[in-house]
């Protein structure tokens, strides 16, 4: 039996309350009850002993009833990947160094190995192989604490490194929380670097977006972004460039998300220019940054605002660029999940569930193992002109 199904009722309700970003009060409204009411329920001081209680509450958070019952509630591989973030938790909460505990049998290693490590996590990602990367980053936590203890000088570049690519990935993951943790512990490690520090306010963009903070990261990303603009644009670092420019889209993303739609046009427009720049095919301090990352931002602003005719004008051009293929399989997969919500405002599930399928042919785990991804999976699967094959993979994945 899976451990999942052992689970009080209450604790599921809780559990996809969470994975549909509902907060208490706004799920008591939909369902009609009070706050009270939902937080007994999930301290299980309160049953859920009616058919048609359970029926509502599984209909709020769209899943089968059959569901808050234990019958498949979480599938396997979700719990292995809640037991391998359980195993990030421990190692973020370790304090070894601080505390001057005894060092691990394993050896320190040089920077020079550790570099090759953390670039293999980075690499692990942009390939979206998610389940390999929550096995690698423990490890390669330790390792760059340790290594940053032994030689600050060399280490702590790459320290900040793998807490970034830690907090990329419990992003994905949607353990926003855990996320913040990993970038604050890097952008402590990067305080006294302009472009240490700029790099992780990537991650931290994202987490606060998530966490429901766009008004304080878009200030927080325009900060960072001006601390490491170059004076006269012309002459700029393409790696300089590369961050700031994604730093002003980070900014952009957040204003939409608060409404601020002056701001989007005039952060992407900013961003356009040090693009062009750069140009497309490289990824200075893994962004990945350049003329058809800007266009792709584009149409995640237009979704965020509802914009949706625009979306999907701009998505159907933004994929034909030369620059699309040069783009990392995560940053193609995870766009296309924007521009599935796109067709799916526009009420075009079959355009929905196409792309869908090509982000799930490009990097499978943006669909099977990202909680947003999966979501969108049902949302779409749902829909009765949803495509057969759409259907028989959220059923493959149990997920509906």
């Amino acid at each position: 039996m899976d451990s999942s199904e052992l689970l009080p009722v209450g604790r599921r309700v809780a559990y996809w309350r969470g994975r549909r970003r509902l907060s208490q009060q706004v799920f008591a409204d939909r369902l009609g009850k009070s706050k009270s009411w939902v937080d007994k329920v999930e301290r299980g001081v309160r049953s859920l002993d009616k058919v048609s209680t359970l029926q509502d509450i599984a209909a709020v958070l769209r899943i089968d009833p059959a569901v808050l019952l234990g019958r498949g509630a979480q599938p396997a591989d979700v719990t292995e990947r809640a037991k391998g973030v359980e195993r990030i938790r421990v190692t973020l909460s370790a304090y070894e160094i601080a505390l001057e505990r005894p060092p691990a049998r394993r050896p320190v290693l040089p920077a020079d190995e550790l570099a090759r490590d953390v670039a293999h996590a980075w690499t692990t990602f942009q390939h979206a192989r998610y389940p390999q990367m929550i096995d690698l980053v423990p490890p390669l936590l330790a390792d760059a604490q340790r290594t940053h203890a032994h030689d600050p000088g060399d280490g702590r570049a790459l320290l900040v490194e793998a807490y970034r690519a830690t907090a990329a990935l419990l992003v994905k993951l949607g353990e926003s929380d855990l996320a913040w943790l990993a970038v604050d512990r890097g952008m402590t490690a990067a305080t006294g670097d302009r472009v240490l520090v700029a790099a992780v306010a990537v991650q931290l963009g994202q987490v606060l977006r998530e966490a429901g903070q766009a008004r304080v990261a878009k200030s927080v990303m325009l900060a960072a972004a001006y601390r490491i603009v170059p004076p006269v644009i012309e002459f700029g670092a393409a790696p300089e460039l590369s961050l700031c420019g994604t730093l002003l889209v980070q900014a952009a993303l957040a204003a939409a998300r608060d409404g601020d739609d002056r701001a989007v046009v005039e952060l992407i427009d900013e961003a356009a220019e040090m693009a062009a720049r750069v140009g497309d095919g490289h990824d200075h301090h893994r962004t990945g940054f350049g003329p058809t990352a800007v266009e792709l931002a584009r149409v995640a602003v237009a979704v965020e605002l509802g914009d949706v005719g625009e979306a999907v004008a701009r998505h159907e051009k933004a994929t034909t660029r030369d620059g699309w293929r040069w783009l990392s399989a995560e940053h193609r997969a995870a766009y296309l999940i924007d521009a599935a919500r796109a067709y799916l405002q526009a009420d075009d599930p079959v355009s929905a569930g196409r792309v869908l399928m090509e982000a799930d042919r490009i990097a499978p785990a943006e669909i099977r193992h990202r909680p947003v991804g999966r979501d969108l999976l049902a949302q779409v699967a749902r829909e009765p002109a949803a495509p057969t094959t759409l259907t028989q993979l959220a059923t493959a994945l149990g997920v509906g």
